[in-house]
């Protein structure tokens, strides 16, 4: 990083981040070979970041051919206006960028234990029953196991 004067360098905090940031965004490799970024819901859990999908489509076939991804959430702190130069002018923001490997969980205990932890996070109030079989069987729940995270913010 060449601004390491604004690194995060707390894990604590880059979990943090990845436990309250709503939109993450997943970076993967096209079949053609061009990159491809997806925003998507997820949550992170003991230590690895957690999304569902449906079974089919450009996003796992991605991941089944290459399961190398980048994932990246950022939160922004607001906008700083200049009234004397547009160089004092920016933006406040953390993020976080993850790089690791996409995996699909076939385990039914963790991806009902992920699938839980996703409904917890986007609608902690409860109320909404137990997973459908039938949809169970449609949906694919995928573990990007974290190999590299870095974060980065200006709060000034």
């Amino acid at each position: 990083m060449r601004a390491t004067k604004k690194e995060i360098r707390d894990p604590a905090v880059l979990a943090g981040l990845l436990r309250h940031c709503p939109v993450g965004r997943l970076g993967t490799v096209g079949a053609d070979g061009s990159p491809m970024i997806k925003p998507l819901s997820f949550v992170y859990l003991d230590g690895d970041i957690y999304f569902h999908s449906a079974r089919e489509g450009e996003k796992m076939d991605d991941v089944k051919r290459d399961a190398r991804v980048c994932f990246e959430i950022d939160l922004p702190a607001g906008y700083v206006r200049s009234d004397a130069s547009p160089c004092r002018a920016g933006y406040r923001y953390q993020s976080v960028i993850v790089k690791g490997r996409a995996l699909v969980v076939e385990d039914r205990e963790t991806r009902l234990r992920a699938l839980r932890a996703l409904m917890e996070k986007y609608q902690p109030e409860g109320g909404y029953g137990p997973f459908p079989e039938d949809k169970l069987a449609l949906t694919a729940v995928v573990r990007i196991a974290i190999d590299h995270i870095s974060g980065k913010q200006d709060l000034r």
